[in-house]
């Protein structure tokens, strides 16, 4: 088994596991070049957690990229909260953004269009189609709704650790599926965990629908520590990472987290930005060592 095993995000659905390796691997050995650790790894120390084809359609002829979703297309509840949590959180970072108003906090036909008319200007989703930012959306709230689905990404990413790996390193979406895999596994011998552009920490949308159910401590939710004491977590976030909402994962799952804030200019959310930065490069050689 590999000694590190990357598990994606959204929107990969048209990858698999050889292509996000290409891409990951040089970027995470540039983090630890970045950290001075000594040697890049090799291809075959790493493999990726891959569950993206599970959110593909079906092939047909005449049938290309995603379905053509709209506005309509986003469901009540879940879908509507995190769109409108994604345009709060980009007029908060970014000025060419109009902030939502008190109005359109509530989840309604006409502050779905607002939000996705905003977010389509933001530089976050600068070049994302909206019918691609409606089927992230759709992503996020299958694998949380969906037990079957989550049943089979989580056993692709369980199946993936094994007696060697040593790291997690994890991103956007897949920090969720990391975190409930590890879980799931008692007696891994992980020593790190590294989440990047992680929504862990949204507690109305994300944390509270986790598995194992977060425990109760003073009234708010607190996630199980994904390990045993020899487990490091480090988790890390742009300011501008519309998707990692919560930057500090501490309140949500202790104070041994340890969180900090990264700058990957223009690509806040992208994985090869994060893998890139020395404090990532540092998370990951200090598992392997």
């Amino acid at each position: 088994m590999a000694r590190v095993v990357g598990v994606h995000g959204i929107g990969k659905q048209t990858l698999g596991e050889d292509t996000l390796r290409q891409q990951w691997l040089p970027a995470l050995n540039d983090g630890l070049t970045r950290a001075g650790s000594a040697g890049p790894l090799a291809e075959t120390d790493m493999t990726i957690g891959f569950y993206g084809d599970l959110f593909r359609s079906q092939g047909e002829f005449l049938a290309v990229g995603d379905p053509p979703y709209t506005a309509a297309d986003v469901a009540e509840g879940l879908e509507q909260d995190l769109l409108l949590a994604w345009w709060q959180a980009a007029a908060e970072s970014d000025p060419g953004v109009v902030p939502p108003g008190a109005d359109t906090l509530v989840s309604t036909p006409r502050s779905v269009q607002a939000a996705l008319r905003a977010l389509s200007g933001s530089r976050f989703f600068a070049g994302v189609a909206l019918r691609a930012m409606v089927f992230d959306l759709k992503q996020v709230s299958r694998y949380l709704t969906d037990p079957d689905l989550r049943a089979e990404v989580l056993a692709r990413v369980v199946d993936r650790i094994g007696e060697d790996t040593r790291v997690v390193v994890a991103h956007s979406l897949g920090s969720v599926v990391a975190y409930e895999a590890l879980c799931a596994r008692p007696g891994h011998r992980v020593r790190a965990l590294v989440t990047i552009g992680s929504p862990l920490g949204i507690e109305n949308l994300i944390l509270h629908r986790l598995q194992p159910t977060p425990l109760a401590l003073g009234g708010r939710p607190r996630g199980h520590w994904p390990g045993g004491e020899g487990l490091a977590w480090t988790n890390l976030a742009d300011a501008g990472d519309v998707v990692a909402l919560v930057k500090d994962l501490r309140p949500a799952f202790g104070e041994q987290v340890r969180c900090a804030i990264v700058h990957n200019d223009v690509k806040a959310h992208e994985a090869t930005a994060y893998l890139t930065d020395k404090l990532c490069g540092q998370a990951i050689a200090d598992g392997l060592a």
